[in-house]
C-alpha cells in the first residue's frame, strides 16, 4: 500500500512540475510575443511618419520637375499600399516598394540643382533622413524581439510547450528591400561648351 501511495505521490509531483514548467514557459512566450507586437507598433509609427512626410516632399519636387509624373505616380501608389497594408508582412513588402520609389525620386532631384538648394526641400529632406534613422532603429529592435521570440520557442523543451500552447514562429523579419542594395544611377545634365 505504501509503495502505491509513493508512486501516486511521485506521479502527482511530476505532473505538477511539468504543469509548472508549462505555465512559466507559456507566460514567457506571451511576454516575448507581446514584445514583438509592441516593437512592431513602433515600426508602424515611424513608417506612418515617413508616409505623412512624403506628400509634402513630392509637392515640393513637383514645383521644379512637373514632367516626372511616373515617379510621382509610383510614389503615390507605394504610399497607398503602405497605408493600406494590414499585416507586418504586407507593410514590409509595401515599404520595399516605397523605398524603391523614393530612391527614384532622389535620382530625379539630382537633375535639378535649384531644387537641392530650396529651403522647403532641404527641411523636408532632413526630416525624411531623421525618420529613416528612426525606422532603422525601430526595425532593429523589432527584428531583435522576433529573434528572441523565435529562439525561445525553438529551444527544447520550450518547443513542445509552444506547440501545445499554439505559439508559432514569427517569420516577419523586416529586411532591406532588394532595390535598396543597388546604388541609384545619377545622371547629371551634360554641360554645353
Amino acid at each position: 500500500m505504501k509503495s502505491i501511495l509513493a508512486i501516486v505521490v511521485i506521479i502527482v509531483l511530476i505532473v505538477v512540475a511539468i504543469g509548472g514548467m508549462y505555465v512559466g514557459r507559456r507566460n514567457q512566450m506571451v511576454t516575448l510575443d507581446e514584445q514583438v507586437k509592441s516593437n512592431w507598433a513602433q515600426v508602424d509609427v515611424v513608417l506612418q511618419r515617413r508616409a505623412d512626410l512624403i506628400p509634402n516632399l513630392v509637392e515640393t519636387v513637383k514645383g521644379f520637375a512637373a514632367h516626372e509624373e511616373q515617379v510621382f505616380g509610383d510614389i503615390a501608389k507605394a504610399r497607398s499600399a503602405l497605408i493600406g497594408a494590414k499585416t507586418p508582412q504586407d507593410k514590409i513588402a509595401a515599404n520595399g516598394q516605397l523605398d524603391s520609389a523614393l530612391s527614384r525620386l532622389l535620382v530625379v532631384v539630382e537633375n535639378y540643382p535649384q531644387l537641392k538648394s530650396n529651403e522647403n526641400f532641404l527641411r523636408l529632406q532632413d526630416e525624411l533622413a531623421g525618420t529613416e534613422n528612426r525606422i532603422a532603429v525601430e526595425r532593429k529592435r523589432y527584428n531583435d524581439s522576433v529573434q528572441a521570440y523565435n529562439t525561445y520557442i525553438g529551444l527544447f523543451p520550450n518547443s513542445l510547450f509552444a506547440q501545445w500552447a499554439g505559439f508559432k514562429r514569427n517569420e516577419a523579419y523586416f529586411q532591406a528591400s532588394p532595390t535598396s542594395r543597388e546604388a541609384p544611377k545619377v545622371q547629371f545634365p551634360s554641360a554645353k561648351p
